[in-house]
């Protein structure tokens, strides 16, 4: 399919590859092991919203296939989500649960890479990329691993950020951070508003909710760590 909304996926990728340059830059800078995997997240997001631009425009691939379904439908929410845990969580639970992702994301790859797929079992009218879920794959079992990532992910991402406004908020500190955490879980959740849309036969749902969810999610990182200046009017002696 080659409308503008095929070509959405690739825009939202663009914009996954930059967000996650800004990310990892701060890594890089300012160290925090939750900058590094929110990083590898969005090279995830973007790299599956590559293959739904692939497959929109130019059709059927079997390894465009296997990398969006590991990347774009299994990693991405889970690995972001782990970024979230690191930040909040103490360091031993982050660590136990990082060393439990490594462990179902290599067996999830191992599953996905050596699944049997069959293109005939894909609608052949894609309007929002949804028809690729994960129809193809007739290898019984992969196809159940994807609700356990991106539960995980929706939790520890989207309900890491509440936690944090909510903490901000309360505390009537770092406001801006209140702002952009909220920002952050309204587009961890948008992919799964627009999957919804998607199954109800709305063109374009999904990839247009992936497009502003990317955008929000931005938005709300570049919010939560750009502090709000404050300025200071100078008085007269005689007014103090």
């Amino acid at each position: 399919m080659s409308s503008l909304i095929g070509w959405l996926p690739f825009l939202a990728s663009f914009v996954s590859f930059v967000f996650a340059a800004v990310v990892l830059r701060r890594f890089f800078y300012r160290k925090g092991a939750h900058l590094l995997l929110w990083g590898v997240g969005l090279i995830f997001y973007g790299i599956g919203g590559f293959c739904e631009g692939y497959y929109s425009v130019w059709g059927w691939n079997p390894l465009v296939y296997r990398l969006w379904y590991l990347f774009g439908a299994i990693l991405v929410a889970a690995w972001l989500g782990q970024g979230t845990v690191f930040l909040l969580a103490k360091a031993k639970w982050a660590k136990l649960t990082l060393a439990l992702l490594l462990i179902a994301s290599l067996y999830g790859s191992f599953r996905v890479f050596t699944a049997q797929l069959d293109p005939n079992l894909l609608t052949t009218s894609a309007h929002t990329g949804s028809e690729l879920s994960g129809h193809a794959i007739l290898t019984p079992g992969v196809r159940t691993l994807t609700p356990f990532f991106n539960l995980y992910g929706t939790i520890t991402l989207a309900g890491g950020a509440v936690y944090s406004s909510w903490l901000f908020w309360r505390k009537r500190v770092l406001l801006h951070r209140t702002v952009g955490n909220i920002l952050i879980a309204i587009g961890a959740l948008a992919p799964a508003f627009g999957g919804t849309f998607s199954r109800l036969g709305i063109p374009g749902a999904l990839y247009i909710s992936e497009l502003i969810g990317v955008l929000l999610m931005f938005a709300g990182f570049l919010r939560a760590t750009t502090p709000i200046e404050v300025k200071t009017v100078a008085t007269h002696p005689s007014q103090v």
